[in-house]
């Protein structure tokens, strides 16, 4: 079960359909895992239904509508029985839709070396847009370099788990991190960990050697 999740109002544009392919991409994966989620975007598609029929009868609809139905969100119980068994059905197309993007598991890829532990594989001329979309992986027990970022970056695991300073990130987790998080991820040992990431500016390499680098990342 995911226990980091996007907050409502990644859930709220995604029900709306405005956001970039690359993050409704991490946001359905990341729904295929977790009934939580799916609970919220169920109230949520219910809320953008109820303000659709205000809208046609009403020309203004109700200033408070939209935060009393949020507030519902909070209060709803998820069902935890029939999520479970809505996850263990979806278990076998988690990645599924990556997966048909890239023609090809995970593990066939043809991944690129960048640093002792790190492989990437670049996904972002596969998109429209300035967001950078890669695949990355991270060895079992490896260490990412120390970084920053310039602007934000959204991170869905996709196998393994990996921990930092903000705690312990598995299968079907989702995680927005920008400027004022510096951090340095760490692989789980028994599994490489592999994370779809989505970044609207490059990252910023905040170890004492690595940092030289910056000027010759893109």
């Amino acid at each position: 079960m995911s226990t980091h999740h996007p907050d409502e109002v990644l859930l709220t544009e995604y029900s709306a359909g405005s956001l970039s392919d690359p993050m409704a991409l991490c946001l359905r994966i990341h729904l295929e895992r977790c009934a939580h989620c799916r609970s919220q975007l169920d109230m949520l598609n219910s809320l953008g239904a109820v303000m659709l029929d205000h809208s046609q009868q009403a020309s203004k609809v109700s200033d408070d509508l939209f935060d009393n139905i949020i507030a519902q969100i909070d209060e709803k119980p998820t069902s935890q029985t029939s999520g479970d068994q809505a996850s263990e059905e979806q278990e076998a197309s988690f990645g599924s839709p990556l997966e048909r993007l890239l023609g090809s598991d995970l593990q066939s890829l043809p991944w690129k070396r960048q640093l002792a532990d790190v492989s990437v594989y670049d996904l972002s001329d596969q998109f429209p847009g300035e967001e950078r979309v890669t695949l990355q992986k991270l060895c079992a027990g490896g260490r990412a370099p120390s970084h920053s970022h310039h602007g934000s970056e959204a991170t869905l695991v996709l196998t393994g788990a990996f921990a930092d300073g903000n705690g312990v990130f598995s299968r079907g987790d989702f995680v927005i991190l920008d400027e004022h998080h510096d951090h340095q991820p760490v692989a789980l040992h028994g599994e490489d960990c592999i994370t779809l990431s989505v970044m609207d500016a490059p990252v910023k390499l905040t170890g004492r050697l690595t940092r030289l680098l910056n000027p010759f990342i893109r």
